[in-house]
């Protein structure tokens, strides 16, 4: 998408670790107009797919998965970090590590609002090596519902989850495909 690489590389900053930065419009401070399109060009790729969920993980991922909801008519669901009063009775559970903070999370999603029946679009910010995106498909499976795919704003192709999720048979569709990127050299596009 070519808006968003255009945007990558008006107002993205690249540290090192192969950090990049997009805070100032994806995940911190949201562009709501940039999502806005973001949100139809995942409608455009998986609207005859029968979404009728779409899953996300928090918190980073939740403006971006809601916005793309409005454009299917369908609840989003988020995979919460933490168990916590409100979500009371039987939840699915999975573990995910954060590239970006270096941790290790038990995800949840109450069994209430994934069933079997639904078919489920996860969206998510990024995609780097993989384990977020192995975790929210775990509790899909787990709930026995139908996984249609995986809609990513930013995939460093350059690291091993795209490839890895896609060895398992998941659709993904990844709006900006990173080949590589440095401070020295900027951002390169697949």
């Amino acid at each position: 998408m070519k808006l968003l690489e255009d945007r990558i590389r008006k107002d993205g900053k690249i540290r090192n670790g192969d950090v990049l930065k997009v805070d100032s419009f994806l995940n911190h401070q949201m562009d709501i107009a940039l999502f806005d399109e973001i949100g139809k060009e995942f409608y455009r790729l998986f609207s005859g797919d029968g979404v009728t969920k779409i899953l996300t993980i928090e918190a980073s991922g939740i403006g971006i998965a809601c916005i793309a909801a409005r454009h299917f008519g369908v609840p989003v669901i988020f995979a919460k970090k933490n168990k916590t009063k409100n979500i009371a009775g039987d939840v699915y559970t999975s573990k995910v590590e954060s590239f970006t903070h270096g941790k290790v999370y038990d995800i949840i999603v109450s069994r209430e609002f994934l069933r079997p029946e639904d078919r489920v679009l996860i969206i998510d910010d990024f995609l780097a090596n993989g384990s977020a995106l192995q975790g929210l498909i775990k509790l899909v499976e787990d709930a026995g519902a139908t996984l249609v795919g995986a809609g990513i704003c930013v995939e460093k192709a350059f690291q091993p989850g795209g490839d890895l999720i896609r060895s398992m048979g998941v659709r993904v569709e990844s709006l900006a495909r990173i080949k590589s990127m440095s401070v020295e050299d900027g951002v390169e596009f697949c």
